[in-house]
């Protein structure tokens, strides 16, 4: 809700007819009201969930056509079914160009296993994990041995660190795989680097660029899910990061790698440990970031001299120069 608030103040109406679309759990599509945007969370949730299948659906379809129809969509759905490839794949099903990764770069992005084999084939640091599948059995003293203690243990494919916990003995790792369990079949245990988090965005097709570098500060164990989102977190991010340029260069480096590497385009996040030895190691990118006007992506290009209105525009046109580009080959 804050996300969509924010984007749509900031795109620019002399140049853009801007509808806010939203979907609801029952998978029905429909026109958002502009005041509703004013409203709070809650209303926004109500109205959507009285949208039903007897009034006009919305229609998908490629541009062009009569009925409600769009040049290009931003999505800004995150996690499950927004950023895993599924509204990707829907999107080019039917034709309409959108902003972000592919089916590819998503689906990737989204399946930590994946991305973190990936990366680790290309020769990307990586911290050292294994992957454990319901049903699996691995000894605490086995992970203790191979991975060492503290360790975390997180879903696959979930995101904001939802079900993640940092696990210091066997009772914790007991728990740790129930509550990670309880949102993916698939979960990683992997070994905690103590180290900073820092973040850099990328924003591009073929030829992608990085951002200024920015640090995470927060005064709890780890960066997880309280600790991003609680009224009463200390959380605050440092742009651009204190660290030195030639650090600054090899993270920068990095991330337009990553992004590469998973097949992303149009924008990503990638975030970052780095140990008091400099050492760095990619922890995971995300294909669709977090997009109001005080997250992290958008500061990032701000700090970099690229203003949220003209971060905006900038993805719009990158959708479009994919659109020209993939026209070519058909």
């Amino acid at each position: 809700m804050h996300t969509v608030k924010s984007a749509f103040h900031a795109i620019n109406k002399d140049r853009y007819d801007v509808h806010v679309v939203g979907i609801n759990r029952c998978g029905l599509w429909s026109h958002i009201p502009e005041a509703l945007l004013e409203q709070d969370v809650e209303k926004m949730r109500v109205f959507l969930e009285q949208v039903t299948s007897s009034q006009k659906e919305f229609i998908l379809g490629p541009p062009g056509q009569e009925g409600d129809y769009f040049d290009i969509i931003f999505p800004l759905i995150h996690g499950t079914n927004g950023e895993d490839g599924r509204l990707q794949g829907l999107l080019d099903m039917v034709g309409i160009p959108y902003v972000g990764a592919g089916v590819l770069g998503s689906a990737v992005g989204m399946d930590k296993d994946i991305m973190k084999r990936l990366l680790r084939d290309a020769d990307i640091p990586i911290a050292p994990f294994r992957v454990l599948r319901k049903g699996e059995k691995s000894s605490f003293e086995e992970i203790k041995k191979e991975l060492h203690i503290p360790l975390f243990v997180k879903p696959a494919n979930a995101g904001s660190s939802v079900g993640v916990s940092k696990v210091r003995n066997e009772k914790e790792y007991k728990q740790a795989l129930k509550e990670a369990f309880q949102f993916d079949e698939k979960i990683l245990l992997e070994k905690s680097i103590e180290g900073r988090e820092v973040e850099c965005a990328v924003l591009g097709n073929d030829t992608p660029r990085s951002s200024v570098c920015g640090e995470v500060v927060f005064e709890d164990d780890f960066y997880g899910y309280d600790t991003k989102y609680s009224s009463t977190s200390n959380t605050r991010l440092v742009i651009p990061a204190n660290i030195d340029s030639s650090l600054s260069e090899k993270i920068q480096t990095l991330a337009i790698q990553t992004f590469q590497i998973l097949e992303c385009l149009g924008l990503g996040r990638v975030d970052f440990f780095v140990e008091k030895e400099g050492h760095i190691f990619v922890n995971e990118i995300n294909t669709l970031p977090g997009f109001t006007d005080k997250s992290m992506y958008p500061k990032l290009w701000e700090a970099t001299g690229l203003s949220y209105e003209k971060l905006i525009d900038t993805l719009l046109s990158l959708v479009q120069e994919r659109k020209e580009k993939t026209t070519r080959l058909f």
